[in-house]
């Protein structure tokens, strides 16, 4: 049986760390707070943390219905994912993710941008 990337960096805790610095980058970036006003964070970083635990092949399934209908509300524009995607990757790497693997989540992060985006 193959290692997966979530266990490959030891599980949940890693995963959670990634989130909690994440959201901080996030939240630090202008264009992009006025998201997460009157958000609940602990909430949303659990979600986050469930869905990047799946990304990496963690024992979460988060659904392309579930993912759809938190997002189209707030009516993301391409230019903002990208945005939210470059801080990922960026906090990817500073967790010491190996390039090929983070190019593998980034891979799965942008196959799920249709349900994200509102075009």
């Amino acid at each position: 049986m193959s290692e997966t990337l979530y266990d490959k960096y030891d599980g949940f805790s890693t995963i959670a760390n990634i989130v909690h610095s994440f959201y901080e980058k996030v939240l630090d970036t202008d264009s992009l707070r006025h998201y997460f006003q009157g958000i609940d964070m602990e909430r949303l970083a659990r979600h986050q943390t469930d869905f990047l635990t799946m990304v990496f092949g963690g024992p979460v399934n988060y659904s392309n219905d579930a993912l759809r209908e938190s997002h189209r509300r707030l009516k993301i524009p391409q230019a903002d994912f990208e945005i939210i995607a470059d801080l990922l990757e960026e906090t990817l790497e500073e967790a010491a993710v190996e390039d090929d693997d983070i190019e593998t989540v980034m891979e799965v992060i942008f196959s799920k941008q249709e349900l994200i985006v509102t075009t």
